[in-house]
């Protein structure tokens, strides 16, 4: 399709172009300027391959939206408050359910199992949503209910990276069996949340319910705080020791997305990682 005489089409485009190179300055103060300095127009134009000149047109209105500072001695580059406002109003919208919805569905559309989508409570998991395979056999669990933090790998996933303190709350609380296979010993769940930092995934080994496997991964907020958990449950004759290691990165991928959007940087941290 050709643009007919006196179309706006080329502005447009023109003005889509600016906006994207301004959005890569904007970008790339806030993943290189210094701590409490910012960085130089000179290292902005040649880190990202364009003249001063051109760094200062796009940066303008930046400026004017607040979005960008350039001080006034230094001439260096930090961002704006303006960036926090629009990160209050992103975050203020924001429901965990909401934004866990359609990965969730994803992730059980892929293993063909039951999904959980929990928040934590202090010493329980609160389950918020449930995907589940209808051909399959129910679990027990169900939306609203509680269940003690230590013995779910929703429960250990958080704990993982919750402090000594939370740890501790939920160790006091008491740790009874409800199975022959749940944990009991604060050393070994201790232990467990060691293994669940190294590897990213928790496991509940029948230890909630007895014929049931579970893999769970944390959800970060925009402060890197674990405040839910992700989780893929199935019967043991099917989330088998192998399928449980398949399925582990799986889970861990899913909260990390959720984890991306209410704002964390551990998604992005992975990704660096990973290139």
């Amino acid at each position: 399709m050709t643009d007919t005489p006196g179309s706006p089409a080329p502005a447009r485009r023109n003005q889509s172009s600016s906006l994207r190179r301004a959005l890569t300055v904007l970008e790339h103060v806030r993943d290189h300027a210094g701590p409490g300095r910012g960085i130089s127009l000179t290292r902005l134009a040649e880190d990202l391959g364009i003249n001063k000149s051109t760094v200062l047109r796009l940066a303008a209105p930046l400026i004017d939206a607040d979005l960008l500072v350039r001080d006034r001695e230094t001439g260096w580059f930090r961002l704006g408050h303006g960036t926090l406002r629009l990160g209050q109003s992103y975050l203020s919208s924001l429901d965990l359910r909401t934004v866990a919805t359609e990965p969730l569905r994803l992730l059980q559309h892929a293993v063909g199992e039951t999904c959980h989508l929990v928040m934590y409570q202090s010493p329980d998991v609160v389950y918020i949503d449930k995907v589940e395979n209808e051909t399959n056999v129910r679990m027990a669990s169900r939306v609203g209910s509680r269940i003690p933090a230590y013995r779910t790998a929703v429960g250990k996933a958080i704990l993982a990276w919750l402090g000594e303190e939370e740890v501790q709350a939920v160790i006091a609380a008491g740790m009874p069996p409800v199975t022959p296979h749940t944990t009991t010993d604060p050393q070994r769940l201790r232990a467990e949340l060691d293994r669940v930092r190294r590897e990213g995934y928790a496991i509940d080994d029948r230890e909630n319910e007895p014929e049931v496997r579970c893999v769970a991964a944390p959800v970060f907020d925009h402060t890197d705080a674990a405040i839910g958990a992700v989780s893929v449950s199935g019967l043991t004759t099917r989330m088998t020791p192998t399928r449980v290691r398949e399925v582990g990165p799986m889970v861990v991928r899913t909260g990390l997305e959720i984890s991306h959007v209410l704002g964390s940087s551990r998604a992005r941290d992975k990704d660096n990682k990973d290139n």
